[in-house]
């Protein structure tokens, strides 16, 4: 899923934001990169609970945040990409499946991309969604210019999520200007998503064609994304409640 969507549902299981829930919610795609895997990444939920990282209460609101966010324990990531009840894989891949040729076209991309690329396009879609339910932009990018919290988890988060100081520091810095977390409309989630799949794989989208299945993909989520949400926070609530106490 994408930021916004992860402190919108961040907030729905606390029942509050701060700081660092929101942080938590979004670091696992922060750190992303060459030197923490994608699969360690949305580990972290498991691994800061390992590591017993959950007091002070700052860095508890950051492990719940984390906890929420991916694979392991399974969170909002995992629902939404590898298993959903009935579905194949997760909820974005089972919506996705009527979008994935109008996606390779609208993306130029190889068809074995296409399922992967429209559960992006889905993901968007929940975005668009989410923005306009509150003020997540601006939450982010607050929790994002928090350099005094920032600055602590980067001396006491585990090694094999925060190889240094510098890294977390440049890793969440530059975070709010690779994903739109200022005005989201299907234009600019589609302007951002150019940015990235260029960067990713050296693909140039069709931005006009990508913002138009955002639109669609937002109004066919309408419908039972909320099912999702309440289905996520339910199946997460073992692994919570003892963070909570």
């Amino acid at each position: 899923m994408f930021p916004q969507t992860h402190v919108h549902f961040v907030q729905k299981v606390l029942g509050r934001i701060s700081n660092a829930a929101a942080l938590g919610s979004i670091f696992p795609d922060t750190i992303v990169s060459s030197e923490v895997t994608h699969k360690k990444a949305h580990s972290a939920g498991n691994i800061l609970i390992q590591n017993n990282c959950v007091f002070p209460e700052n860095m508890r609101d950051f492990t719940l945040g984390a906890v929420t966010h991916g694979n392991s324990p399974p969170g909002l990531d995992y629902y939404g990409d590898e298993h959903y009840p009935g579905c194949e894989r997760g909820y974005c891949f089972e919506i996705g499946r009527d979008f994935i040729e109008s996606t390779i076209r609208a993306c130029n991309i190889p068809e074995h991309m296409g399922w992967w690329k429209s559960h992006n396009i889905v993901e968007m879609g929940v975005e668009l969604y989410v923005s306009s339910r509150g003020p997540y932009g601006e939450i982010i990018r607050e929790a994002c210019s928090n350099d005094e919290l920032i600055n602590y988890l980067a001396q006491v988060l585990p090694n094999e999520l925060c190889p240094d100081t510098s890294f977390l520091k440049s890793r969440i810095k530059r975070f709010p200007y690779y994903i739109e977390v200022h005005n989201v409309t299907p234009k600019n989630l589609a302007h951002k998503y150019k940015i990235q799949t260029y960067s990713k794989h050296g693909i140039i989208i069709i931005p006009e064609e990508v913002a138009r299945l955002i639109s669609a993909a937002a109004e066919i989520i309408s419908n039972d994304i909320e099912e999702f949400f309440d289905f996520v926070e339910q199946k997460m609530q073992p692994h919570l409640q003892p963070l909570m106490q």
